[in-house]
């Protein structure tokens, strides 16, 4: 299977993708989606890196899985094991696996489990907000460029 990804714009890449189910230009699909960490992975060098691509999960990436001796022992481990397979890298961290999303901080993890159901589940990376200050219902999209608490 050929992946097609949006080529990054820099070291922040903040274009806003096409939702999953659309086809990109030439009919093919896009499988590959940018993301944002809102804290970052800490590699073992202390170098932070936040940005990151996902790729749409296959039935295999979610069967293998519940093959895995650690997701048997504790079912929990089942989306640390699932997204070491989708994600294809974090910032300059190609061999993303396992291992490395365990070292994620939680709010991190979260936010991959959350970006992990968008795209294969709903379709898109989009959120529904409301503004604190005026009560506003806005769209918001969750593959990064913006911080939290910024407009």
């Amino acid at each position: 299977m050929r992946r097609q990804m949006t080529p990054p714009g820099g070291a922040e890449d903040t274009a806003a993708p096409l939702p999953a189910a659309e086809p990109a230009r030439g009919g093919s699909m896009r499988t590959e989606f940018a993301f944002e960490l809102p804290r970052g992975y800490v590699d073992g060098a202390g170098q932070v890196h936040r940005t990151g691509v996902m790729r749409l999960a296959t039935a295999r990436d979610e069967l293998v899985p519940l093959r895995d001796d650690r997701v048997r022992e504790n079912p929990a481990y089942l989306s640390v094991v699932l997204l070491g397979r989708v994600v294809e890298r974090i910032g300059a961290v190609t061999d993303v696996h396992a291992g490395v999303i365990e070292d994620l901080f939680a709010s991190d993890l979260a936010f991959l489990q959350d970006f992990y159901r968008r795209i294969n589940a709903e379709g898109h990376t989009r959120a529904q907000v409301t503004c604190p200050s005026c009560g506003t219902d806005i769209a918001v999209d969750l593959s990064g460029g913006g911080r939290l608490g910024e407009s």
